[in-house]
């Protein structure tokens, strides 16, 4: 087993330093049917295989690259359980892991992503998917005043934040023309700093929000936004202290009622409302009050309602040395 882990990574090298930032000119759409997309926010727990700092190793989760090859391994069996026509991933290194997927896979996927600008971890977020993007990935540099207007964080002290890791782009879906926005916002919910300056990150993305439905585009924002939800709490009944999910969804922020984005968890039963795992208590298993709810889709009327299903995928266990990411996937099916 190990010499075929080394094996992989040998194999894999050759995708170093790859850029798969840019739409094909010709996008192509892979999907078995026309009918349906399967849309699925998955962050992976630092998927990362070439080194970056000191991950592989105490850096992250994983120890070494034999470690980080079997959890590569492990993400790609609930890949291949799912069989998802795009995929959002958080905590993923580059260009070079997408591709090890999605030849792990064997799933008709391409890869996209965009460097972002953490410097301290050294995580993207990415796509595989089997619709080409329409549009190159990219991102803003913009930054925002925090605290923001009538704020709930309880933090006094000021100054800009923007959003380290992110992408937008845009697919063409059954003749529908979409933006995406993919998003991991600060960690520690109830933090105080974080929590202010998370609400400037979400309205550095209300802003984008504002422009793509200006230009004529449904919309969708996913990824993993450290944060709960006021409107559909999560199976332990958290509630946030931070407007951060009420300033994407067009509730607060600049542009106020403007708007609105509908969250996929209004669809999903309170007790299945849980994406991440934390082992509070350290007793290295799961307990129903280690679970939250902090990965979210939104998105426009239009698309919302074209939901024939939603649910998060719970197939594994989680305990102290697992494999498997300490976050679940959300999954979204459409019929059009």
């Amino acid at each position: 087993m190990k010499k075929f882990l080394l094996f992989l990574t040998s194999i894999f090298n050759v995708y170093a330093n790859t850029e798969c930032k840019y739409a094909p000119i010709a996008p192509i759409d892979r999907r078995p049917s026309s009918n349906t997309f399967r849309l699925v926010q998955y962050n992976v727990e630092w998927l990362f295989i070439d080194q970056y700092k000191d991950c592989p190793g105490l850096g992250c989760t994983w120890a070494n690259k034999i470690d980080a090859n079997i959890h590569m391994n492990w993400v790609a069996n609930v890949l291949n359980d799912l069989n998802a026509d795009y995929i959002n991933f958080c905590e993923i290194e580059g260009c070079d892991e997408l591709n090890m997927l999605q030849q792990l896979t064997n799933i008709d996927y391409k890869p996209y992503l965009i460097k972002g600008t953490d410097t301290a971890t050294g995580q993207n977020v990415g796509i595989l998917t089997k619709v080409d993007p329409t549009t190159d990935l990219h991102r803003t540099n913009d930054k925002v005043k925090y605290p923001v207007p009538e704020s709930t964080c309880g933090y006094t002290s000021t100054g800009t934040y923007g959003v380290s890791k992110h992408y937008m782009t845009t697919l063409n879906l059954n003749n529908i023309n979409i933006a995406i926005i993919g998003a991991h916002l600060l960690a520690i919910p109830t933090e105080k700093s974080r929590c202010s300056e998370r609400e400037a990150q979400a309205q550095v993305l209300q802003n984008q929000i504002v422009q793509l439905l200006g230009h004529g585009y449904e919309v969708i924002v996913l990824g993993d936004m450290n944060d709960y939800d006021n409107e559909n709490l999560d199976l332990n009944n958290v509630k946030p202290t931070s407007k951060v999910l009420d300033i994407l969804k067009g509730l607060e922020g600049t542009y106020k009622n403007n708007y609105y984005l509908n969250s996929v968890a209004s669809l999903i039963p309170q007790n299945q409302r849980y994406t991440e795992w934390w082992d509070n208590n350290n007793n290295c298993r799961e307990d129903k009050t280690d679970f939250s709810m902090i990965d979210h889709i939104l998105m426009t009327d239009k698309l919302f309602n074209s939901i024939s299903n939603a649910y998060i995928y719970h197939g594994y266990t989680q305990y102290c040395g697992t494999y498997n990411s300490d976050h679940f996937p959300v999954v979204v099916d459409f019929e059009f």
